[in-house]
């Protein structure tokens, strides 16, 4: 667990770059690692950040048909229930590696599971390279390409930041310095039964 986040951060610039070698949010690319491993999920996670960046881009449009924009919203939607998942499948993970770490007397509980500060991790490695394809813009004015790579190094400043406290993390929970409680992600409004725009409709 050490270095876990060095391998996460290679896992997922690879996913990214591999999105890109087809560049298209219908695009399949089979995942190379191992089903059921850790990687095999991180690198799922990335690609699923990654469509929907591009998905994001997409409904921006301002010429977009609205009936397009709608499917595409509702793509979105889907994504992000898939995205979640894809975090507490990761978050089962860590709850089966410490389960028999017994967390001493003074444990105390982080402001968030590994699994969703591996997200913000999977999500910056996106930002990071479309940040460096605006650096290297060559049709963009100066002060553009000056401000990103201001941006640019913020970011890269920052999964260094992350990297660490993931890190750190996955160490103390190790130690039984700090214990994992996971809260499942309750979202209402794609569940039919909990959302009353959706169980007041009469069945046809």
């Amino acid at each position: 667990m050490e270095n876990f986040s060095a391998n996460a951060n290679a896992i997922f610039d690879r996913a990214t770059q591999d999105y890109h070698l087809l560049n298209h949010v219908d695009a399949f690319m089979k995942n190379p690692f191992q089903s059921g491993t850790i990687d095999f999920l991180l690198y799922e996670k990335n690609w699923i950040d990654v469509v929907q960046w591009h998905l994001e881009d997409i409904i921006r449009d301002p010429d977009i048909d609205p009936f397009k924009a709608l499917e595409i919203k509702r793509r979105i939607d889907r994504s992000n229930q898939e995205r979640t998942d894809l975090v507490e499948k990761i978050d089962d993970y860590f709850l089966n590696l410490f389960k028999e770490v017994k967390p001493l007397p003074y444990a105390s509980i982080n402001t968030e599971s590994p699994a969703w500060a591996i997200d913000r991790l999977s999500i910056l490695a996106v930002k990071i390279y479309h940040m460096r394809d605006e650096v290297n813009r060559t049709d963009a004015d100066e002060q553009h390409v000056i401000n990103c790579r201001e941006k640019l190094n913020i970011l890269l400043n920052q999964r260094e930041d992350l990297s660490q406290a993931i890190d750190t993390l996955l160490r103390e929970i190790g130690e039984g310095k700090k214990y994992m409680k996971v809260y499942r992600q309750m979202k209402m409004y794609n569940d039919p039964s909990l959302n009353p725009v959706l169980y007041s409709k009469p069945i046809k």
